[in-house]
């Protein structure tokens, strides 16, 4: 096994390990505060969780292709299985840029947007954003039954899924590649740095404290870190690969980071929590009280038996002795 499968293999299971259990508490963090007051924003969270919970439901494939390099996925499973893959990766970019936009309408336009700012419109948000991604892997498909047995785009030259291309397919392959970056990666991106600029711009010209705006620093810097240093290698091996009409060597390596952001997105899930009440610690500390209040009403319980069980018992007669209640 080379060092680079052997890193892969490492980065995949920290990012199970970690993002499997992470990302389940925040969902029921969103639970929580959605039946309490549903908003546009948590709406969004609850989607990006969901997409980082599918991409971590199918990396036990992908560590099956690299710890055994003589498998391979069957034919018809590669194209859906490189849809799901690639395509949770570009929805949980989209979903951090609605997350923002939202955010900064909040700060800019504080009144307008909050007559506008209603459930059904971010739902409907989402929903365009899962058939944009989905519609940017049905033209793969499409590529793949138009290029014919022969060619097949998705299993590339019979070895590991979505690898190893000859110099027809990537040229057909280098164009998508370059167009799924700039729609899915790099326009969200721009919106995303414009969206905490600006958010970081009004807020330090308003009279909040010091330290919620020092919190809105630290909000759009790991924001902005999560898409720099997770999605920004793996978009920026498809610029170079179309400058150079080539595959480059380093793009294996630059999907890493990525799936590192299954575990990174929970980070960033505690700092667009409105307080500690309704972040991680307060969960704990929520689920520590339902614990102590349970253990209470157990002891509780066991007492009340007790007596009840006490007061059924027969209480003992009193003998007297044959000198008492008589005389002599």
């Amino acid at each position: 096994m080379s060092p680079l499968d052997t890193l892969a293999l490492a980065v995949y299971s920290i990012t199970i390990l970690l993002g499997l259990p992470a990302n389940i508490l925040v969902l029921y963090v969103f639970y929580r505060r959605a039946r309490a007051c549903l908003t546009p924003n948590l709406i969004y969270m609850i989607n990006l969780c969901l997409s980082d919970l599918a991409f971590i439901l199918i990396l036990p494939l992908k560590i099956l292709e690299v710890a055994m390099p003589e498998w391979s996925p069957p034919s018809f499973l590669c194209p859906f299985y490189n849809l799901a893959h690639f395509g949770t990766l570009y929805a949980s970019a989209c979903f951090l840029t609605a997350v923002s936009v939202g955010r900064y309408l909040g700060a800019a336009f504080p009144i307008r947007y909050q007559l506008c700012k209603k459930p059904l419109y971010s739902c409907l948000v989402c929903v365009a954003i899962w058939m944009l991604v989905s519609c940017h892997g049905l033209l793969l498909l499409i590529l793949e039954t138009s290029l014919g047995a022969n060619a097949s785009l998705f299993t590339g030259n019979g070895s590991a899924c979505y690898q190893e291309f000859s110099p027809e397919q990537l040229a057909l392959l280098a164009p998508v590649r370059l167009e799924l970056s700039v729609t899915l990666f790099f326009l969200p991106l721009g919106i995303t740095a414009f969206c905490y600029a600006g958010c970081i711009h009004v807020l330090m010209k308003s009279r909040l404290h010091e330290q919620k705006k020092r919190r809105a620093v630290r909000l759009a810097t790991a924001t902005l870190s999560v898409f720099v240093l997770c999605f920004g290698p793996y978009n920026l091996s498809h610029v170079v690969g179309y400058a150079r009409s080539e595959d480059v060597w380093w793009r294996r390596v630059a999907l890493l980071p990525g799936a590192c952001n299954a575990f990174l997105d929970p980070l960033i899930f505690y700092f667009l929590s409105s307080g500690t009440e309704h972040g991680l610690a307060g969960m704990w500390q929520s689920l520590g009280q339902r614990c102590s209040s349970f253990q209470q009403k157990m002891t509780f319980g066991h007492r009340v038996a007790g007596k009840k069980q006490h007061e059924k018992e027969p209480a003992p007669q009193r003998s007297t002795g044959p000198g008492v209640g008589s005389s002599k």
